[in-house]
């Protein structure tokens, strides 16, 4: 298999960055798509070029780490994938590949496919947490909770907070990844105490971070890998409108 390669370089944040082609043959199309970004690197280096820095860590489509679009589609071509999921049996044989960091103010390009996404770790300081000691995992889980919220808890802690909402939608927005945070917490009783000052908390961080508001065109909930709802936001956002009113 033959594919052919327009991977963004860029050397560092503070650099002008610039598509470079490159060439592969003697693909493997079980590879996955990492797979083939090593065996690019292997080639670059044997022939004393600097290689393709990109992130990843799991390859199992935990992590989230893997953050690159492909042909302009976040994660690649898959639906509920990320990119080390993706395999290039996915692709056509000799097809023209685009491979870019996520496009986003808020995700500067640190090098490469490489974004700084630290703007969601602030976001989670902000208010992703509870305070309440729950003690051990069979203390916590002592507490009786009810099936359908125990499911929807779960359902919003499917994110795992790789960014491909923020890198779809057109006004870089970061409402899914808050929503799904904020749901998360705001569902189980653990996190009731702190639920009003969570919302506005992680809002106000999302805001300063630099990311945009919803455009409600629903892209965010197209490419997530998890299949998080855009249900969430409207959940979040009454949960912020009763916390507001009720601090005023």
């Amino acid at each position: 298999m033959k594919l052919h390669l327009k991977i963004w370089r860029q050397p560092g944040k503070d650099h002008p960055g610039h598509f470079a082609t490159y060439d592969l043959d003697g693909l493997n199309p079980d590879m996955s798509f990492l797979e083939m970004l090593d065996v690019l690197n292997d080639r670059l280096t044997r022939e004393g070029k600097e290689p393709v820095a990109f992130e990843h860590d799991c390859r199992e489509g935990i992590c989230g780490s893997c953050a690159m679009a492909i042909n302009g589609e976040p994660h690649g071509p898959n639906e509920g994938a990320t990119t080390c999921q993706v395999y290039l049996r996915s692709f056509k044989d000799g097809q023209t590949l685009t491979v870019e960091p996520w496009r986003a103010r808020a995700f500067p390009v640190l090098k490469d496919l490489v974004t700084d996404r630290s703007a969601f770790d602030r976001i989670i300081q902000a208010g992703g947490f509870v305070s309440v000691n729950t003690g051990q995992a069979p203390d916590a889980n002592a507490m009786p909770i009810g099936k359908e919220t125990a499911e929807q808890a779960f359902d919003a802690a499917h994110c795992i907070g790789c960014g491909a909402c923020v890198a779809a939608c057109r006004n870089g927005s970061a409402m899914l990844f808050v929503a799904a945070k904020v749901s998360h917490l705001g569902l189980l009783p653990q996190g009731q105490p702190e639920r009003k000052q969570r919302v506005l908390r992680m809002v106000e961080a999302m805001d300063a971070a630099g990311f945009g508001n919803c455009s409600n065109q629903y892209a965010c909930e197209a490419v997530c890998p998890k299949e998080i709802s855009a249900d969430w936001i409207a959940r979040m956002n009454r949960d912020y409108a009763l916390s507001v009113a009720q601090k005023l």
